[in-house]
């Protein structure tokens, strides 16, 4: 389990990046209500889990260092001014201390399971605005994302419809997952050769503590199932 937007933390030498304190409660900070999910839920399913604990707009630790968004200047139309104009230096710094660290813990505990011969599926937990601003209205409820290999989203997705039907999910909405916009599915997931997927849960749904926990067990269950059909297949 990882959850690379769970927190809102600003190191000390960076000030408030230029930003309003209101902003920090924005998803533009982190992924509102991901880290609830991510830990119930890693508890529920007794995994591992690994939580991010700087803001997204320090670095954006689901994001390659050689794309603009990894440090953004500007989030649904809020500048953040204290990444403009930014060196190279000032840039690998933050990644450096920040982005390598966090992935370098995730690839150690993959390839000591690899050498173990452990079953590994790798879930991101992630969770998305109803709305960015001037933007349509984003109806589902949870998104199952995925880039090339597609077969455990979509086993995922076939049994989350199935035990829910009246919940909104789609396969790669309102994100899709790709190699400049991601990092954790394709180094992680992708390169390796392990069953993985990207989960969005749109943030109204998981904004406190019950909501969290009912989308937790909804989506323990039917990683519960969704392991067993798999398992069934082989």
């Amino acid at each position: 389990m990882i959850c690379e937007h769970a927190g809102t933390i600003i190191p000390r030498r960076l000030g408030d990046l230029g930003l309003a304190a209101a902003e920090m409660h924005r998803h533009i900070a982190h992924d509102i209500g991901a880290e609830g999910v991510a830990r119930q839920l890693a508890d529920l399913i007794d995994a591992p889990l690994f939580l991010q604990r700087y803001s997204r707009l320090v670095i954006d630790c689901n994001r390659p260092f050689d794309v603009s968004d990894c440090i953004p200047e500007m989030s649904d139309s809020t500048t953040v001014l204290g990444n403009l104009r930014l060196s190279e230096q000032e840039r690998r710094q933050r990644y450096v201390e920040i982005h390598e660290p966090f992935h370098r813990q995730v690839a150690l505990l993959l390839d000591r399971r690899a050498a173990e011969r452990f079953l590994t599926i790798l879930v991101a937990v992630h969770s998305f605005t109803p709305r960015l601003r001037g933007g349509p209205d984003r109806p589902w409820q949870l998104g199952v994302l995925s880039n090339r290999d597609r077969s455990f989203a979509e086993r995922f997705l076939t049994v989350f419809q199935g035990r829910n039907p009246t919940i909104l999910s789609a396969h790669n909405e309102p994100y899709r997952v790709d190699d400049k916009g991601d990092y954790t599915v394709p180094i992680h997931g992708e390169q390796r050769g392990l069953q993985h997927l990207l989960l969005e849960i749109r943030n109204d749904l998981i904004s406190d503590s019950e909501g969290q926990r009912v989308w937790a067990k909804l989506i323990a269950d039917t990683l519960i199932e969704a392991l067993a059909k798999g398992a069934g297949n082989d």
